[in-house]
């Protein structure tokens, strides 16, 4: 306990799911957590739990889709607690803006919407950039940070009929990677997390497509999916923390094993 003690940290999407996860993990281990995402509401849910916790914690109620909802939040943080240590890009869009979607649904390359496809990538990779180029007169400041960006396997392999979601996650670990080789001479670790965790979106796969989760599972080596609280918690810890000082640009595949890809 008591590892990311008086860090500050960002985490989107933490409302619900991974993000939640992360951010009760981030106020047991002593950080002073943002909780950021759409709902006004959520995000004061979770910042209440983790104050009930003994943690320290705001809502900040952020569209990652809107630039100004963006910079708006890191600005909270800055005037709530005086600087970013963390960033945790969790949060992703799905379907359009106008028609939102739990969860990818599974369409040819040649029948692509356009719409969604820029929906997708201004709330995952934009967004993710957004975040990032507001931090970064913080971190560079004070020649520490730890940005933490999330991404899937999905994209490596290329699944089948998931375009906007594999380019959003491929972009995503193209700017992580290029930002972790002209950051670090600051202080900065960016790296990436690939999760097949059981939240919202595998609830609405599964709904969907029950023979292919099902499947899905049996491909992992450890035959189930993982747990946000039990692990992504504390993978995000480790990354956020001092043990991985010395570690920047990488890919960790929380994933049971399900692929073992670089």
């Amino acid at each position: 306990m008591g590892t990311l003690k008086d860090k500050v940290a960002i985490v989107t999407g933490a409302g619900r799911g991974i993000g939640r996860a992360i951010a009760h993990a981030y106020g047991r281990e002593g950080a002073k957590v943002v909780v950021a995402s759409r709902t006004p509401a959520t995000v004061e849910k979770v910042a209440q739990e983790i104050r009930d916790a003994g943690g320290e914690a705001i809502g900040v109620a952020c569209d990652v889709g809107k630039r100004e909802d963006v910079m708006a939040c890191v600005q909270k943080a800055v005037d709530t607690y005086g600087t970013v240590h963390i960033l945790v890009n969790n949060a992703q869009g799905f379907g359009t803006e106008a028609n939102p979607q739990p969860s990818t649904v599974f369409v040819a390359c040649e029948d692509t919407d356009e719409a969604e496809w820029e929906y997708t990538l201004r709330t995952g990779p934009t967004a993710s950039l957004w975040f990032m180029k507001a931090v970064f007169p913080h971190m560079k400041a004070q020649q520490y940070g730890k940005i933490i960006n999330f991404a899937s396997s999905s994209g490596q392999i290329g699944f089948e009929g998931n375009t906007c979601y594999n380019a959003a996650k491929e972009a995503i670990r193209a700017l992580s990677r290029t930002a972790a080789r002209e950051w670090g001479q600051h202080g900065i670790n960016v790296n990436i997390i690939n999760p097949a965790l059981d939240t919202r979106a595998f609830d609405a796969w599964r709904a969907a497509r029950p023979d292919f989760v099902e499947a899905l599972k049996e491909k992992i080596p450890m035959r189930r999916l993982g747990d946000p609280d039990r692990d992504a918690g504390p993978l995000a810890v480790f990354l956020a923390g001092p043990g991985s000082d010395y570690m920047t640009g990488s890919t960790f595949m929380l994933e049971g094993g399900m692929h073992t890809l670089p």
